[in-house]
């Protein structure tokens, strides 16, 4: 098997679980040494995820890659700023940032764009947008020093097409909105540097999370099936194999651009 990412390194935030765990997990099955940064590294059992090991650094290294654990709160600067400093201290070099921490957490009862509160919109914006520019502008630096790297921002249909959550989640996608303008901005001014930036917007995912929560949130319903063309919810590889895409040579010469994987549930241009 090919390891295109060998001597490469990567953080991967929101990485404890879900598809944080499965980008870092392709990462590493990539040739990539991994830093797992989450602001509770064992958050899956919180929702019944299964791992192979005592935790995601430790199924990295199973599969023959460095991985290290950094418990960190990725909203506030110094978290972000202490996430790169481990990294370089460890491993002396950044190649890929993948900003996945985020989420959709706040009541889905009050989330409509006219209803929800400004807690509610100070929660989604710092865990899903801030979060994403703090590491974002912490890595930089070493990566122009490098002249190179990778940065895969995560965002989410919602942000592409308000019509699919059926005007909820609003707190929540106008943050990742954020999230996508800031990856077209930052690859306009990185690409100079040798940088690529750019996002993935999942669709209707089955993680642990989503399966625990669907009922109680109206999510991953029939109905909601029934708008999906490819006519089946989301699998973590699903997203992991579009990433595998953004972070190999197999598109050095895309940048700026956001992937919705989504099963067909947006047929427009991002």
């Amino acid at each position: 098997m090919t390891r295109p990412l060998q001597g490469q390194v990567a953080i991967v935030t929101g990485a404890a679980r879900g598809l944080g765990r499965g980008y870092a997990l392709r990462l590493a099955t990539l040739g990539a040494d991994v830093v797992v940064a989450d602001v509770d590294l064992s958050s899956a059992r919180e929702f019944g995820e299964v791992l192979t090991a005592e935790g995601v650094p430790e199924e990295i290294r199973a599969l023959g890659c460095r991985g290290l654990g950094v418990q960190a709160d990725l909203r506030r600067r110094e978290g972000a700023r202490a996430v790169v400093e481990r990294t370089l201290a460890e491993f002396g070099r950044i190649d890929i940032l993948v900003n996945n921490a985020g989420g959709a957490f706040t009541p889905m009862e009050r989330s409509t764009a006219s209803r929800m509160p400004d807690e509610d919109t100070d929660a989604m914006l710092d865990v899903n947008y801030r979060s994403a520019l703090f590491c974002s502008q912490e890595v930089v630096p070493a990566m122009r020093a490098r002249g190179s790297g990778v940065i895969v921002n995560v965002a989410t249909l919602a942000a592409l097409d308000p019509s699919r959550a059926m005007g909820r989640l609003a707190p929540y996608a106008v943050a990742k909105g954020a999230v996508l303008t800031l990856t077209r901005y930052l690859a306009a001014e990185l690409g100079p540097d040798g940088i690529r930036v750019n996002c993935i917007a999942p669709g209707s995912m089955l993680t642990e999370r989503i399966r625990k929560q669907a009922a109680e949130r109206g999510m991953q319903n029939e109905k909601e099936l029934k708008r999906i063309p490819l006519r089946r919810f989301g699998e973590v590889d699903d997203c992991a194999n579009v990433l595998e895409f953004l972070v190999t040579p197999l598109s050095g010469y895309v940048t700026g651009q956001c992937i919705s994987v989504c099963g067909g549930q947006v047929l427009t241009p991002s």
